[in-house]
């Protein structure tokens, strides 16, 4: 019976090394193993989304440069307080040119508009239509930024007279002041 046993300790020993070592070195090792490949997905997709974020902020910034330069185009057209009484009178000579009588103008109170002044003008012209389109269309292309509004047009046969318009041009200028505190910021 000695022998019975002893063979069956040769067996057990044999069949339970590889089990043992099985159990202790490769499930903790492929523990380990799949620990690290979890925390490898997880570090890429964390890379891809940096990535993402990388070439996402470059496209901001090229787009705040447009942004920028887009600004600096519109505030190109603004004219600063000083050059508003040059656009009055180049407003004037274009009704003269366009064939209308010497505008009637009134002049308004500036009014902050957003972070620009608006300077309305109350004008009535006098004329025939064509010319008063003609002003229009004269207007609309100044390199300077205007709006017409409140627009009535009256038709009237006297005088030579076929129509007369009477409508408020605001023009729109940086407050002096304001650039030079905006600059100190």
């Amino acid at each position: 019976m000695g022998m019975g046993l002893r063979i069956l300790a040769i067996v057990a020993i044999i069949i339970g090394m590889p089990l043992a070592a099985w159990w202790f070195v490769f499930v903790e090792q492929n523990q380990q193993i799949e620990s690290a490949t979890k925390e490898l997905k997880h570090k890429e997709s964390l890379l891809v989304k940096l990535q993402e974020e990388t070439s996402r902020n470059a496209d901001l910034v090229k787009a705040n440069e447009e942004i920028q330069r887009s600004v600096k185009m519109i505030e190109a057209r603004l004219p600063s307080n000083k050059e508003v009484d040059a656009i009055v009178r180049q407003v004037s000579d274009l009704a003269v040119q366009a064939g209308l009588n010497p505008p009637a103008m009134k002049s308004g109170k500036p009014v902050q508009a957003a972070v620009y002044m608006e300077q309305p003008l109350e004008m009535e012209v006098t004329g025939d239509f064509l010319g008063f389109f003609t002003f229009i269309a004269h207007v609309e292309k100044l390199p300077r930024i205007t709006r017409i509004h409140d627009l009535k047009i009256t038709g009237m046969l006297k005088d030579d007279v076929e129509m007369k318009a009477e409508f408020t041009l605001s023009i729109y200028f940086q407050d002096e002041k304001s650039v030079a505190h905006a600059e100190v910021k």
